[in-house]
């Protein structure tokens, strides 16, 4: 149904647009239920304890969909066992200038430059309060763009303790390509410091929090190994792998259609070997140690295999929750389901 008649009406329009009346219409009295009688499935084989949480089954929705958490209870009805918000800053920001979203049909791909547009961490922490379901809420934050690098750690702690009541894991992004310098952030010393700060924060909690951080695939081996030991120096519970790529490879377009785009971080299939390889090298370099959520490509039950064999132990997905559309959690869980019978 969502290919042969939704799709293509959705595709006629500006996906920024078709973004919002979805999201008004996922928040209407009564769509969860409608949502869960016709996507729930579930599999105890698919359920598992990761970060000592228990995970239905591991599929979940990455960040950059819900930004401001406004329908996670929703979307969790479509049978995702987890659902990240985000990116949260302390201050609204309006983001890049549009348009800033792009569709790459012929790749099933999208380009964006979003820039960290939210409404703030405490419209966040106000629709938080009002959670009423299971599904597993992540909060992924980030700093202002006004912030320099040299601050940023005061934005991710405002965001850290602002939701620390309100979600059950957190993820520090200073991987998208969308705000300047941002992934500057990412080399060993500010990285170290950054989240040796957050974890200060957690640790002195009663009950501390699993604390992610987000990579690029954009990275070197050698800065992968940074990687490794930043997570074994500061004791953060593991790595999401990986934000979107700045690099334009094998694009069934032109090199002056890519180039009207313009700048921003690529996601979708595109994306797949690159955040796989990631995974593997990051999970053979740790001997299996560091705990990844894997995401990049994945639109089927043998992506999200592939990605689960590399190393990871649970995955995202959300460009393929547009080319596909929602029913692609379920067909994803029936068919892992199988693998694993």
């Amino acid at each position: 149904m969502y290919n042969i008649f939704l799709k293509p009406i959705f595709f006629l329009f500006n996906p920024e647009t078709i973004h919002g009346i979805v999201f008004f219409y996922l928040r209407l009295p009564g769509m969860r239920s409608l949502i869960k009688l016709f996507f729930s499935y579930e599999n105890d084989k698919l359920s598992q304890n990761i970060f000592d949480m228990q995970f239905k089954n591991p599929i979940g929705l990455a960040a950059g969909l819900d930004k401001d958490a406004q329908a996670f209870d929703t979307i969790g009805a479509f049978g995702f066992s987890f659902v990240e918000i985000g990116t949260v800053t302390p201050k609204p920001q309006p983001g890049n200038a549009k348009p800033r979203l792009f569709r790459l049909k012929k790749n099933k791909a999208l380009i964006n430059r979003m820039g960290f547009n939210n409404r703030g961490v405490d419209y966040a922490v106000e629709k938080l309060k009002k959670r009423k379901y299971d599904v597993i809420i992540g909060a992924n934050i980030g700093k202002n763009k006004v912030t320099p690098n040299e601050e940023a750690y005061k934005d991710y702690e405002i965001c850290f303790n602002k939701l620390f009541d309100y979600v059950d894991y957190f993820v520090v992004n200073v991987s998208s390509p969308n705000t300047p310098n941002l992934r500057a952030l990412q080399e060993k010393e500010p990285l170290t410091n950054l989240l040796s700060k957050l974890m200060k924060i957690n640790n002195s909690k009663k009950n501390p929090k699993p604390l992610l951080l987000k990579i690029a695939p954009d990275l070197t081996n050698s800065q992968l190994d940074d990687i490794v030991e930043i997570v074994e120096t500061t004791k953060i519970s593991g790595l999401i792998a990986t934000n979107t790529t700045i690099e334009r490879n094998d694009l069934d377009y032109t090199k002056e259609e890519i180039e009207q785009i313009g700048n921003g971080g690529l996601s979708g299939k595109p994306v797949k070997k690159r955040s796989t390889e990631v995974i593997k090298y990051l999970n053979k370099k740790s001997g299996g140690k560091i705990k990844i959520i894997g995401v990049g490509g994945i639109s089927n039950a043998e992506d999200a295999k592939e990605k689960l064999d590399a190393g990871a132990s649970l995955v995202q997905i959300y460009t393929s929750y547009i080319y596909e559309g929602p029913a692609v959690v379920r067909k994803i869980k029936k068919d892992l389901a199988n693998y694993y019978s």
